[in-house]
């Protein structure tokens, strides 16, 4: 039994009320207890399933609404357009990793399809024009996830290859930022020497998991021990235990924002809070670094709590909710999807949590269009820019694909 079979198989009676609508079309709204002799437990549970009834609307009318947009994504700024087209790059890849992981919670034959079409399209293979860069192992999560599900070990063999290439030749450099050092690498490493490893935040999303994924599936532990102490080395440094939020990257340090509080990138926390839970997912139950991760998932939630607009939206700069004051759903997205995650598997009990994760999502039901676009998602950046209505780009849907698996399992 594979991993999705697995999990569709687990599936509560209740999510099989959700579907059916109890003979209902499934469009319609359930219906809240019309008489106050209902009992709360009654109550509450209604609610939940009205949760996991939207998530499931709403992650395949974006889901589709994205596949459909593919050939068409003028609403893109040019700058991107091309980078977004390309399904080796990350921010195509990004919106994979959502798609994945709802595809497994629903089952959805055309969502799975196409990951295997597009895939075998790509010849299951990496970007190497910047063969150490996270952003260019992204959709190996992809591929691998292929295998998981599928078997074919063909899915993986192009990521093994580059990956073995990387440990026979580790770099040697550190995780400082420095501009003045990226002249040296022109359009290849743009931002400086440190992006040869996971110097900066959102590389944490892009590339751990990847490596743990290949471990997972070859049996091999080499990947992963390899990722684990890279993990950690940038964990550790970019991570404010002041704050319980991770810096973008070393030159975020002592910036500060407009009224003088220091500057933590909404998305930027976005990316590795959601990366991991994705870790935590794919470690064996007696790894040793599991416990150390659950720790650190603790620790950044905490921080992100304290942080959430009475609109259900984080920040786009989260110290400064002033910076930007419209909606912000990819970092959002990435947060909540954290966050129900963590609700899900018995790490947050208490009930603020559930309060803040319910939030969350009513903010993102509200972004998604009756189509199925995503609004308010910031576009390609590294700090907290101005965000309009009508911006979306594909990771901000993989946000909210990834928050749907979670409410989808919503219990209250």
């Amino acid at each position: 039994m594979n991993k999705m079979t697995t999990k569709l198989a687990a599936l509560p009676l209740a999510l099989s009320l959700v579907l059916s609508g109890c003979g209902k079309d499934a469009s319609e709204p359930v219906q809240t207890a019309k008489t106050e002799t209902k009992s709360a437990v009654e109550s509450v549970e209604r609610s939940a399933l009205d949760i996991q009834k939207s998530a499931f609307d709403v992650a395949k009318r974006a889901g589709e609404w994205q596949l459909s947009q593919l050939g068409n994504l003028h609403y893109i700024p040019e700058s991107h357009r091309a980078k977004s087209e390309n399904a080796k790059f990350w921010i195509q890849a990004s919106f994979y990793i959502g798609l994945t992981r709802w595809t497994e919670v629903s089952g959805d034959k055309a969502f799975m399809a196409h990951l295997e079409k597009v895939a075998k399209q790509e010849e299951y293979g990496l970007l190497t024009e910047r063969p150490y860069h996270a952003d260019d192992h992204t959709i190996a999560q992809t591929y691998i996830w292929l295998t998981e599900q599928t078997g074919n070990k063909e899915a993986y063999a192009p990521t093994q290859k580059h990956f073995d290439w990387i440990l026979d030749n580790k770099p040697n450099v550190g995780l400082e930022m420095l501009d003045s050092t990226a002249s040296g690498h022109g359009e290849v490493h743009h931002e400086g020497n440190c992006q040869l490893r996971w110097c900066w935040a959102d590389a944490l999303y892009m590339a751990p998991r990847a490596w743990l994924q290949l471990s997972n599936v070859t049996g091999d532990p080499k990947y992963f021990d390899y990722a684990d102490k890279e993990f950690w080395a940038a964990a550790d440094y970019l991570f404010s235990d002041e704050y319980g939020l991770f810096f973008r990257d070393s030159r975020y340090f002592d910036m500060k924002s407009d009224n003088g509080k220091p500057v933590f990138w909404g998305r930027g926390n976005g990316w590795v809070f959601a990366a991991i839970p994705l870790i935590i997912d794919e470690l064996p139950d007696d790894h040793p670094s599991k416990p150390r991760y659950i720790e650190l998932y603790k620790k950044n939630a905490a921080g992100l709590m304290k942080l959430q607009r009475d609109n259900g939206y984080w920040p786009a700069s989260l110290m400064d909710p002033d910076k930007v004051k419209t909606p912000e759903v990819s970092g959002t997205g990435f947060i909540t999807f954290g966050l129900a995650w963590g609700v899900n598997n018995g790490i947050l009990t208490d009930a603020k949590s559930k309060e803040i994760v319910e939030k969350g999502w009513a903010a993102l039901e509200k972004a998604v269009a009756k189509d199925g676009r995503v609004n308010w998602v910031q576009h390609v950046g590294k700090s907290p820019d101005p965000v309009k209505e009508t911006d979306s780009q594909l990771y901000g849907t993989g946000a909210v694909l990834l928050a749907a698996s979670e409410m989808s399992k919503w219990s209250n």
